[in-house]
């Protein structure tokens, strides 16, 4: 059987158990996005949640292309794939798993030492704690630890050992970082209010509250084109809220959290604050 067949084979095997899966090139990545799909101008896939259905038939968008679909796994541009292909992968998130990797036998220590057992697969440098139930991908929760689950993917590497117990608090609770200090992020907003506009109503804590939540909210739901959605927020709060005073530095940075948390550096943030204020002539 060539590595071909098998990886193909291994595959199909996975998506009849109801795994989505897809091929990785050399290096452990996916394929990269057709000419068509470059940049994702196409729209991306449909379980991406982007605006606009893609119709590519190749494994395209990195995690988004794994399928329980056999006549796509099977399908000619898949298989040409498949010949290319050094290992088959996995999105955890889409068969309800979160796979905690862990990177180095320090990393396992730790492990063993504060997470409940389940199933365990091991890797070239560490092991693969594999639990039932999904959630947020996060890299780095600690020296050595990944988190990948939703919109994430994982090598297969074999069915492991032990029996798969359920998502534990204490995994969830790994992804729930503190906010990073907003050390470049803009100052408080100490504008002082037009004249004639009177008493500031955003000094209603409420109101202001609810603003700054909805802000959150909308950041953390974006599914595509994070950094437009973050810019656009950021020009939304500072419109409604930013000509006042009412702004602090403590409502800056649980909106450049919220970013961050989608995967945006400290940068990308501080240019975008930067950027909304001086669209709105701050």
């Amino acid at each position: 059987m060539t590595a071909t067949d098998s990886h193909l084979r291994t595959a199909l095997h996975l998506a009849a158990a109801g795994v989505p899966v897809l091929p990785l090139r050399v290096g452990k990545v996916p394929f990269g996005n057709c000419r068509r799909c470059a940049d994702n101008v196409c729209g991306g896939r449909p379980n991406m949640k982007t605006a606009g259905p893609c119709a590519c038939p190749g494994p395209c968008h990195g995690w988004a292309a794994a399928t329980t679909d056999p006549d796509v796994i099977e399908s000619g541009v898949w298989r040409r794939a498949w010949m290319r292909a050094t290992a088959v992968a996995y999105h955890p998130g889409g068969a309800g798993l979160t796979v905690v990797d862990l990177d180095n036998a320090d990393a396992v220590t730790w492990a063993r030492k504060n997470l409940p057992a389940t199933q365990t697969v091991p890797t070239t440098r560490g092991e693969h704690w594999v639990y039932l139930g999904s959630m947020r991908s996060v890299n780095a929760v600690r020296p050595g630890v990944d988190i990948k689950s939703t919109m994430s993917y994982a090598r297969w590497l074999g069915p492991g050992t032990g029996t798969m117990t359920a998502l534990p608090e204490a995994v969830r609770t790994l992804a729930v970082k503190e906010p990073a200090p907003v050390q470049s992020a803009p100052q408080a907003i100490t504008v002082p209010a037009q004249a004639g506009s009177g008493e500031c109503r955003h000094r209603t804590p409420a109101y202001l509250e609810r603003g700054i939540a909805m802000a959150e909210q909308r950041i953390t739901e974006a599914r595509s084109m994070v950094h437009t959605t973050v810019y656009r927020t950021f020009l939304a709060v500072l419109s409604g809220h930013g000509r006042c005073g009412c702004l602090t530095e403590v409502h800056v940075a649980r909106l450049f959290a919220a970013a961050q948390a989608k995967g945006e550096s400290l940068r990308h943030c501080t240019d975008a604050w930067t950027n909304a204020r001086t669209a709105l002539g701050m």
